[in-house]
């Protein structure tokens, strides 16, 4: 009975941890995303012609909005250092148990690099008819002024972007909800919604195309137990999007 009693006190303590780092990071993004979701469908002119803009400027000031940038990132990678924390306190190394050592260097940049193409490809293609059936807003990845610094600053974002939502969303969850019970399926099922709601306020294609993502991911992390390829091939998705944005003349874009 006492054994018992542990188990279910230990199974709500995982259960409460696992709610608050997410209320506190990626959980947190997705009802801001539902919310937005909301508003731009109920706007004037609807979905299509609203706007989602990523990396914007926080000041008109260039160094001081520089400030903000970096402070911004390096605020964000808070809960990620929460989360291998408190997966630090079980046995064993949280750093080898999430699959983020360097001990495969070339291994995790070819299969990053492998599922980037996978997911880009088509992420593109479906991004593409998203936007001619109005189902997603205009996106514009990377709304930075024309400083010096802000292609590092775009490239240290979408570092952030990937440590943050594979880490927390991948790494630490899956790794939760298996110590919780959960089966495989619904595990896979639970990150993949996660990581397309806190994209929902780009629309629906992004919604669907980041479930898709989710999917893939969370059953590599779930077959390979690392997710140094995960940051890896998310990192370079990013890149391309933001630098290519910010670098590449508008009219390239204007197909879209």
């Amino acid at each position: 009975m006492t054994v018992e009693l542990t188990r279910q006190a230990s199974r709500r303590t995982l259960g409460t941890e696992t709610l608050l780092v997410l209320g506190l990071s990626l959980g947190q993004s997705a009802v801001y995303a539902m919310v937005s979701i909301v508003a731009k469908l109920t706007a004037e002119g609807g979905l299509s012609r609203q706007t989602a803009a990523l990396n914007t400027s926080a000041s008109p000031r260039p160094y001081l909005d520089l400030t903000y940038q970096l402070l911004g990132l390096a605020f964000a990678m808070l809960p990620v250092l929460l989360a291998v924390h408190l997966v630090n306190r079980d046995p064993g190394n949280a750093i080898r148990t999430l699959g983020l050592d360097a001990r495969r260097p070339g291994s995790d940049l070819a299969r990053g690099a492998g599922l980037a193409a996978l997911i880009g490809l088509p992420g593109l293609a479906l991004f593409w008819v998203a936007a001619h059936l109005g189902l997603n807003a205009s996106l514009v990845p990377a709304a930075l002024p024309d400083y010096w610094w802000a292609v590092p600053v775009l490239i240290l974002a979408a570092v952030k972007n990937a440590v943050l939502e594979e880490v927390i969303v991948v790494g630490y969850l899956v790794t939760r909800l298996r110590q919780l019970q959960w089966r495989v399926g619904v595990i896979i099922a639970t990150s993949a919604v996660l990581r397309g709601t806190y994209h929902l306020y780009q629309g629906f294609g992004a919604f669907v195309g980041n479930v898709v993502m989710g999917i893939v991911f969370t059953y590599f992390f779930l077959r390979t137990r690392r997710v140094m390829p995960l940051v890896v091939a998310h990192t370079l998705l990013d890149i391309v999007a933001f630098v290519g944005y910010s670098l590449l003349p508008r009219e390239w874009f204007d197909w879209l």
